[in-house]
């Protein structure tokens, strides 16, 4: 698009004395954030504080300086690199007189406009419901705009201007919804779990490289099967909802890999309560593949975030490969992270397909599920076992013989239990 077209941004932060994060990163991201939402940042203001000020953030001072600013430069909207409260936005509203969007927002708005699924758009619908709701009256000023833009999609200006009655039987409905919708999930989570399939989950940062990775992988699936690739963009939450593909191990085996969306530091508590449910297919995963950008300056902070959300949905007792990813980007002896946070790692390119073989024998290794190759004589009047292999596994050899359907192929332990009688 463009640059005169685009939304022109002020991005304001604030820099307390025990932040954990490096102000200039966490304003660096936020300008990635804003570009996501549509936006063009024309500049960045930074004040160190040792408190929040409780009725406008930042010092009143300083709110009255970013006024004359976005005047002399044309600026139309001001976003906050933290949450604010109602009275907060409120105050700046009158003070600033531009649209005021806060971290959690703009991270709402972006999920708003790329949830592409049924069950993402209602995800993202109840968080943006769930956080606008007690601040309504801050609101009212600002939706009343012309030209909507950044903070403005989802909902509507209608849904949001009316009582909280009606908010709230919209917020019952919406969650009433996503049961159904998790119904639905759990029955098709049941039906991988039947089908003995392992199955490995790439999580991390956003714009980490995971759809890139998962379309590299794909590419030793069987031939013949489709290897239906997913959405790939340089861009920060490029894609939001899960997606499921099918793979094959070296030795062989199928196995499945599911995607899951990207974190961020300062995530909404929000949008995890929102996406709980998708999040929570990690939690039905035989491997985790941790996948950083190690091309960027922050990798402890995309690890820690990481682990973190995982801490919280109790995964982190799970086999994890630490995936440093976008290596053509980056000389690995420049690499600075905290050692003790990572365990079994391995240095990629998903990108130009480096490390990838080796990536696929580090999975094979780590999968707690055990494989044996085997040849088994199914009677025919057992076919539907055959079938069921067929679906299931490699099958790298089939003769009929006299006695019925012989065939060799690998598979897991559960299987080989139950069903080594018919091993030759």
């Amino acid at each position: 698009m463009n640059e005169s077209a685009l939304e022109r941004v002020l991005i304001v932060g604030v820099e307390l004395p025990n932040d954990d994060i490096d102000i200039d990163t966490s304003m660096d991201e936020l300008q990635e954030l804003v570009k996501a939402a549509g936006g063009l940042v024309i500049s960045r203001v930074i004040q160190r504080k040792e408190g929040i000020h409780p009725g406008h953030f930042i010092g009143k001072g300083k709110a009255e300086e970013i006024r004359y600013y976005c005047d002399e430069f044309d600026i139309t909207t001001v976003v906050f690199n933290d949450e604010l409260s109602g009275a907060q936005l409120r105050n700046l509203e009158k003070l600033i007189d531009k649209k005021i969007i806060d971290r959690t927002n703009l991270i709402l708005d972006i999920f708003a406009n790329r949830a592409k699924s049924s069950e993402g758009k209602l995800q993202v619908k109840l968080a943006q419901l769930k956080y606008r709701l007690p601040r309504l009256i801050g609101y009212s000023d600002y939706l009343s705009r012309t030209g909507g833009g950044i903070g403005t999609r989802g909902p509507g200006e209608q849904k949001l201007e009316t009582d909280r009655r009606h908010i709230l039987r919209e917020i019952g409905n919406i969650e009433k919804q996503l049961r159904e919708v998790e119904q639905v999930r759990n029955v098709k989570r049941k039906q991988r779990e039947e089908s003995s399939l392992p199955i490995v989950a790439l999580v991390g940062y956003t714009n980490a490289g995971k759809s890139t990775l998962l379309n590299k992988l794909i590419e030793f699936n069987d031939e013949g099967i489709e290897k239906k690739e997913v959405y790939v963009e340089d861009m920060l939450f490029a894609t939001l909802d899960t997606s499921l593909r099918r793979s094959k191990l070296p030795n062989g085996q199928p196995f499945l890999i599911t995607d899951t969306v990207g974190f961020v530091s300062k995530l909404p508590t929000r949008l995890i309560e929102a996406f709980k449910g998708t999040l929570e297919e990690v939690k039905y995963a035989d491997l985790l593949l941790h996948v950083v950008d190690a091309s960027t300056t922050n990798l402890d902070i995309q690890i820690k975030t990481t682990l973190d959300i995982l801490k919280d949905l109790k995964v982190l007792d799970k086999p994890m490969i630490f995936v440093f990813n976008k290596m053509d980007k980056v000389d690995i002896q420049d690499l600075e992270y905290d050692h003790k946070l990572v365990d079994n790692k391995i240095f990629i390119s998903a990108k130009n397909g480096v490390q990838i073989k080796e990536l696929m024998n580090l999975i094979e290794d780590l999968l707690p599920q055990q494989y044996r190759s085997v040849d088994l004589l199914i009677p025919y009047d057992r076919q539907n076992i055959v079938n069921y292999f067929m679906n299931n596994y490699e099958v790298s050899r089939m003769e009929y013989k006299e006695e019925g359907t012989e065939i060799t192929l690998v598979i897991n332990h559960i299987d080989y239990e139950k069903y080594k009688e018919f091993i030759k």
